[in-house]
């Protein structure tokens, strides 16, 4: 559809490298969570932001995790990605994922 920029390219996945479509699909992750200070953002397909979150807890991602690099690291998130690999960019999770408690 002309103007529809749902279909707008976004470049790829700061985590996954999967290429991102401008829509439900992507969200804005903060490298360093607000309540921890964190300001820069940057979009990123709303799985793996969910997954990011499901996995760690605010204040491990500041403090170990605020970083692609790191987070790809985590070995959780390592057989996340190898997983998410396979599908398209515009895939959304069916099922909302829990946080996990944290201490």
């Amino acid at each position: 559809m002309a103007g529809d920029d749902s279909d707008r390219d976004l470049g790829p996945c700061p985590l996954c490298g999967r290429p991102m479509l401008a829509g439900p699909s992507v969200d804005r992750h903060h490298w360093v969570p607000r309540r921890e200070g964190g300001r820069e953002a940057a979009p990123m397909h709303t799985v793996c932001h969910r997954k990011i979150h499901a996995v760690l807890g605010e204040r491990e991602i500041a403090r170990a995790y605020a970083t692609p690099e790191a987070l790809r690291g985590h070995p959780e998130i390592a057989t996340f990605l190898r997983w998410i690999a396979g599908k398209p960019p515009e895939f959304v999770s069916p099922h909302r994922t829990t946080r996990r408690r944290r201490r």
